[in-house]
């Protein structure tokens, strides 16, 4: 046995691990695979650890964490809270410095704080401003997970149907291509506690994704977010949120020609 082998190999040990993981790329695991050839004592430890794993993947198995450990682990946070207890950082303007003004004012009576402080933030946050969060995660997570469409085509007669007990409404679908944005696909969604309608069209290099669900009329607006331009409105009971890292410009565009072609009622230009 070499002396590699009889100091159990450390340098590959986190390899080993990754390999078993499947975390390893081609080139190292090749590099590993190799070392493994000639090195019985890394061999040996691939088995164990391999052989372990499977017995955690068993169903029904379950560790407990011992009570000394547990104990350990509870009292050491317990003096981390202790010697660095978190800052609240109060804002100097805005919304919640509001909510933290209004709470100081009532601390004298803890239980009125409380049920003031409750009040105020869930009637008095602006609910659009957590909407055009959730539009831009799922906007974002439709273009990291490489997942645009449930229905990936551009046959609006394949699309339109295919939402067809998935929502609880029929939403306009409609091919922009004549116009310059072609439709991609469909897929559903969940935005405001509810499933909704996602339509995708693309503008050149980019991606619009074009949210639609059922709702009262809304204050038409657009906004910018961490980069991306988004479009509101509403139309024919519906409500509309078109977004996309195209100009602001391009998307206006976008939402008028869709209007126009799902045959909605003409919108009328804001100032």
């Amino acid at each position: 046995m070499s002396d590699e082998s009889q100091k159990g190999c450390p340098e590959w040990s986190d390899m080993l691990h990754g390999l078993v993981d499947g975390e390893l790329d081609s080139i190292h695991s090749t590099q590993f695979e190799a070392h493994l050839a000639g090195c019985a004592s890394c061999s040996a430890a691939l088995e164990r650890v391999t052989a372990l794993r499977e017995v955690i993947g068993e169903a029904g198995v379950k560790w407990r964490m011992p009570e000394e450990v547990r104990s350990r682990v509870l009292g050491s946070l317990s003096l981390e809270n202790a010697a660095n207890p978190p800052e609240l950082v109060v804002p100097e303007d805005g919304i919640w410095a509001q909510i933290f003004t209004f709470i100081r004012q009532w601390s004298l009576v803890p239980s009125l704080a409380a049920l003031a402080a409750s009040v105020f933030l869930f009637v008095n946050l602006p609910r659009g401003v957590d909407i055009e969060d959730q539009i831009v995660a799922s906007h974002v997570h439709s273009l990291l997970a490489d997942h645009l469409a449930d229905v990936p085509t551009s046959d609006r007669h394949t699309v339109k149907p295919w939402f067809n007990g998935k929502v609880d409404f029929s939403p306009p679908v409609v091919d922009l291509a004549a116009q310059g944005f072609p439709l991609i696909g469909g897929r559903v969604d969940y935005i405001g506690g509810r499933v909704v309608a996602a339509l995708v069209y693309r503008l050149r290099g980019h991606v619009i994704n074009l949210f639609i669900w059922p709702g009262a009329a809304t204050a038409q607006g657009s906004a910018e977010r961490e980069g991306y331009h988004i479009s509101e409105w509403s139309n024919g009971g519906l409500v509309f949120w078109a977004i996309s890292d195209a100009s602001a410009e391009d998307l206006a565009v976008f939402r008028k020609n869709f209007t126009a072609q799902a045959g909605l009622a003409p919108e009328k230009e804001r100032p």
